[in-house]
């Protein structure tokens, strides 16, 4: 596997002590996030653990200063670092000030998707399900390169909060030959997935985190014409999608049905039993527990 970074870009937007230990750290490669808030100490995510990375409580005038060095916060309260796929999120107080930023290490890994390549070469729809820092997105943004470049398909990717393709009007390269298409805010997703459809004469659409009814919604009718969908939604198992009423339906939602007399008793089950209402917007779902296959 292949890892391009750009970690550098990262450790430039905080305060300068901080970027200092952060850059002569043994752990720097597995680094995932920083995490700075107002009065406490700044910590250091790792994939083996957390760490703080001074002893002196995080000031108003350090995040005034990153967040300076950062640039816009969109409607999602994420902003970028053009040209990489680093990802700040603000917690803003009561009035709308910033008091708070994680700073996620965003990484581009060539090969992560060998293991279900084979799903992906099908054509079908592939759902991908797993908790929030499986890495998700990382293997989303391997597909749309290997679709456009090794398959030659024409991929557009619904990038909400620029997480996939990067900040910044030039995509990055992860992507290869894959198209983007930005939002220019979250609950305007469903409309850009549509309007993809009609104006750009994908064969592959591919979005991150589909959370609401209207996205599902979406999906569905996008998977109806014809075009192959590659996407994510959070949750551990298809169990918990099933359950959950607003996702369901990505997998073809589910229906109580009262049975006969004669069929229950064919089946061996109770009068009232739970089936699938229609057929799936996703034929195949996976589920991400880890980050590697190890």
């Amino acid at each position: 596997m292949t890892i391009t970074d750009d970690l550098q870009k990262l450790l430039n937007i905080l305060p300068q002590d901080l970027r200092q230990v952060l850059e002569n750290h043994p752990q720097r490669d597995s680094l995932v996030e920083v995490v700075l808030d107002l009065g406490r100490l700044p910590e250091a995510r790792f994939h083996e653990g957390a760490e703080y990375l001074s002893k002196a409580p995080i000031t108003q005038a350090q995040i005034d200063d990153c967040v300076q060095r950062v640039g816009i916060f969109g409607g999602d309260n994420r902003a970028g670092i053009e040209q990489t796929l680093h990802r700040i999120s603000a917690i803003r107080n009561r009035t709308g000030k910033i008091i708070g930023l994680t700073c996620r290490v965003g990484r581009a890994i060539y090969g992560t998707i060998g293991m279900i390549r084979d799903l992906v070469e099908t054509g079908k729809s592939i759902l991908m399900l797993g908790r929030p820092g499986v890495g998700k997105t990382t293997a989303l943004r391997e597909i749309a390169r290997v679709l456009a470049d090794d398959l030659n398909k024409r991929v557009v990717i619904i990038d909400s909060s620029n997480e996939i393709a990067g900040d910044g009007d030039v995509p990055h390269p992860a992507i290869g030959r894959a198209r983007r298409m930005q939002v220019s805010h979250p609950s305007e997703q469903h409309q850009v997935m549509i309007e993809a459809v009609e104006n750009h004469m994908p064969e592959v659409i591919v979005i991150d985190e589909i959370g609401t009814e209207l996205e599902a919604l979406a999906a569905r009718t996008i998977a109806e014409r014809g075009v192959q969908l590659v996407g994510t939604a959070h949750g551990n198992q298809i169990e918990n999608l099933i359950k959950n009423p607003t996702l369901s339906d990505l997998v073809g939602g589910i229906q109580a049905v009262t049975l006969g007399d004669d069929e229950a008793r064919r089946r061996g089950s109770q009068k009232t039993v739970l089936e699938r209402k229609a057929l799936p917007t996703f034929e195949i779902a996976v589920e991400m527990h880890e980050r590697s296959a190890g």
